[in-house]
C-alpha cells in the first residue's frame, strides 16, 4: 500500500518520534487521499497523524526488540547424489 513508508522495526533502536510523525503522516496522506489537508480540515488530518504516531509508539514501547530469526539448517540439504 503505502511504498514510502519504510519498515521502522530496528534491533539495536527504538524509532524516533520524527520517523513514527512522518510515516504516520505518510499514512493519512494515503488513505484520505490528500498530499495536504483543506483549510476546512487541518485540525482533523493533524489529530488523524498525531493518534496514528501514538499508536506506533505504544506498540514498540510494548514489543520486544530482537533480530529477525533466520532459518538454521541442523544438516546439510539432500543431493541427488548423497540420497540412500
Amino acid at each position: 500500500m503505502c511504498r514510502n513508508i519504510k519498515r521502522l522495526r530496528q534491533v539495536d533502536r527504538q524509532p524516533t518520534d520524527t520517523e513514527l510523525h512522518d510515516a504516520a503522516l505518510q499514512f493519512v496522506r494515503k488513505i484520505s487521499g490528500y498530499r495536504a489537508p483543506s483549510r476546512a480540515n487541518p485540525e482533523a488530518f493533524e489529530a488523524a497523524v498525531d493518534e496514528i504516531a501514538a499508536a506506533g509508539r505504544r506498540m514498540f514501547d510494548r514489543m520486544k526488540l530482537r533480530p529477525a530469526l533466520t532459518r538454521a539448517r541442523s544438516r546439510p540439504p539432500r543431493t541427488a547424489a548423497g540420497r540412500r
